[in-house]
């Protein structure tokens, strides 16, 4: 059974934390542990708030092309969990009036001047193409831009 968007979304809403992969400037796979800070109405889109003077940035600003990787543990009766693969494009956003739409009061550890705090930067990744597996289902889903 393939699921729809909304379906898998459902599944992907208590998954905070993915890997981010970018490409490194000498063409290597980098990855880092990323929080979508609870940002989980998933309609393809997924946003990561960052420091501007990063190497994550520099790798987005130099190629857009990011790989997200999600994990949900098994359920109590024992079906494994779900694994999604999300591949898509980056863009920068600078824009206080997004960054308060996607803010938490969680990120104040990280930010603590909040979306004032200097070198803000979100990073939205648009999903190009989504893979699962769900236990035995699995299925590609594909987003138009």
């Amino acid at each position: 059974m393939t699921l729809s968007l909304p379906e898998l979304a459902k599944k992907m809403q208590k998954i905070d934390f993915c890997m981010m992969l970018t490409k490194t400037e000498f063409g290597a796979i980098a990855s880092r542990p990323m929080s979508n800070n609870g940002d989980v109405d998933y309609d393809g889109d997924s946003f990561f708030f960052s420091y501007t003077d990063t190497r994550k940035i520099r790798e987005l600003t130099a190629d857009p092309t990011v790989s997200l990787t999600l994990t949900a543990p098994p359920s109590l009766l024992g079906k494994p969990g779900i694994f999604v693969a999300v591949e898509g494009r980056a863009s920068l956003i600078a824009d206080k009036a997004v960054f308060e739409a996607h803010w938490t009061s969680d990120l104040d550890r990280w930010f603590p001047e909040g979306i004032e705090t200097p070198g803000l930067v979100l990073i939205k990744v648009h999903a190009d193409t989504i893979q699962y597996w769900d236990g035995e289902d699995n299925g590609v889903i594909r987003i138009r831009p």
